[in-house]
């Protein structure tokens, strides 16, 4: 699409809402169920379209990590959607007890999605259920370095929906930059912090509220009572899903001292069942772009010419491809490349601690991540962690698991993002929340217009007791 066609393209969507600015409960159910069949129907050739722009990507992955989860989003949204969308009622204080008061969830109108490579399916139609369901129309812009998922999402997103509805815009960096300039209603922008900033000051110009998912350095804390092997398995579940190519991946583990040899020995034995030779190189997946590889080689470089102890798991051998082998990075210094970007990948650097309020300090000190894993049973230990740390969500005892909850936002805090979506909170987040005062009998006011006498003077003294 030529860059001066999305004004057009805004301007139809913009029109065809004003139109049904407040669409039935009824329509919205049956625009989440487009959606539904969408992944259900075209759910082979949306698989095998990811892993031909990712080199290699299984189809049991991308259905765990994206479909799943998007079935699951759409079975509770439109089992919660008619209660989301009744009024709600708030109190009045006594001094205006002739007043009824709710809140009217309305629609923003249109919103532009931008949607990153890493998690193309689950990052278009997640951020579209919410965005049907609180009533608006939708712009998606996938990324370009996925030509044939882009492609396909336009296909499809285009027979089961008019463009006045969804529309989705191809193109590269250029169509991505005029399309954080256009003057929506809300833009969802989902990738690197980066690129964020970038979003943001385009978005400035015309106002426009914006829904940042970002990411950052999210620390993974092992506390000395939790068992060593469990968490080792949690976290290479976590860190290896997609390669690593995750925006909640544990970036890095906390552990104490002591336990450091075991840990290392749990994640390579677990990282080799979970992709065994040479049948779980068909679940592994690749790296997409070779200048993602290039980044890891180099932080990986420079780590070891500072005499940083690396050891690769050793998984991917010559029949890997474009996929790059899980390494461990043994506690390295703070100043490196590995430990100042999120690494996006499957190196997974190792910090020992020796006292857990001295890894607690290690996450305060830094930017506030986008997720943050815990692993202990000890409550004393759960409830200092999240008293003292700051970060977009919390998994404990576990990994990633917090994204799949429908009931929880999801987003980050700082450099990690802004605002938060997902099942209520979504619809919340693409809805204009409009307060409305209702007089019923009486109108209060009256009591306080001028000429200003003893009846204005005494409700003055009785709104300030």
């Amino acid at each position: 699409m030529h860059i001066e066609d999305l004004g057009k393209v805004l301007a139809n969507q913009r029109a065809a809402f004003n139109s049904d600015m407040y669409p039935s409960l009824a329509v919205r159910r049956e625009r989440l169920d487009r959606i539904e069949k969408i992944i259900k129907e075209r759910q082979n050739d949306l698989c095998a379209a990811v892993s031909a722009d990712f080199g290699n990507r299984s189809s049991e992955e991308t259905t765990l990590l994206e479909i799943v989860p998007l079935s699951g989003a759409l079975r509770h949204t439109r089992s919660k959607l008619r209660k989301w969308m009744k009024p709600a009622r708030r109190a009045s204080s006594v001094e205006f007890l002739q007043l009824s008061n709710w809140v009217h969830y309305q629609p923003l109108g249109v919103v532009g999605v931008m949607v990153p490579w890493n998690y193309p399916l689950l990052l278009t139609f997640g951020p579209l259920i919410d965005v049907l369901a609180a009533g608006n129309r939708a712009m998606i812009k996938p990324s370009e370095l996925l030509p044939q998922t882009s492609a396909l999402l336009a296909k499809v997103i285009g027979e089961y929906f008019s463009t006045e509805e969804v529309t989705v815009i191809e193109g590269g960096v250029d169509v991505a930059s005029a399309f954080s300039r256009l003057p929506f209603d809300h833009l969802v922008f989902t990738g690197s912090t980066t690129i964020g900033r970038k979003v943001m000051a385009a978005s400035a110009d015309n106002l426009t509220p914006l829904t940042l998912e970002l990411g950052g350095k999210s620390p993974a804390i092992i506390a000395p009572d939790y068992d060593i092997v469990d968490a080792a398995r949690d976290i290479a579940f976590g860190k290896l899903m997609n390669a690593g190519q995750t925006c909640i991946a544990p970036d890095y583990v906390l552990l104490k001292r002591e336990s450091l040899d075991r840990f290392v020995e749990a994640f390579i034995r677990q990282t080799r069942q979970f992709y065994p030779k040479p049948t779980g190189q068909l679940h592994y997946s690749s790296l997409v772009g070779e200048q993602s590889r290039e980044r890891l080689r180099k932080g990986l470089k420079q780590c070891q010419q500072r005499g940083v102890r690396t050891i690769s798991v050793g998984i991917t051998g010559e029949a890997g491809r474009s996929a790059f082998d899980p390494v461990l990075v043994l506690d390295p210094p703070s100043d490196c490349l590995l430990m100042e970007h999120e690494i996006f990948g499957p190196v997974l650097p190792v910090v020992p601690y020796d006292d857990l309020e001295r890894a607690l300090a290690f996450v305060r000190e830094r930017p506030r991540p986008l997720a943050l894993y815990l692993f202990t049973h000890d409550r004393s230990a759960q409830k200092r962690t999240l008293e003292c740390t700051i970060s977009g969500n919390v998994t404990i005892n576990g990994t990633l698991l917090h994204m799949v909850q429908h009931d929880l936002p999801f987003g980050g805090v700082g450099p990690s993002g802004l605002g938060a979506y997902h099942g209520h909170d979504g619809f919340v987040r693409f809805s204009h929340a409009r307060g409305i005062a209702k007089v019923r009998l009486f109108n209060p006011a009256r009591l306080a217009m001028p000429p200003y006498g003893s009846i204005a003077a005494l409700l003055a003294r009785f709104m300030m007791r």
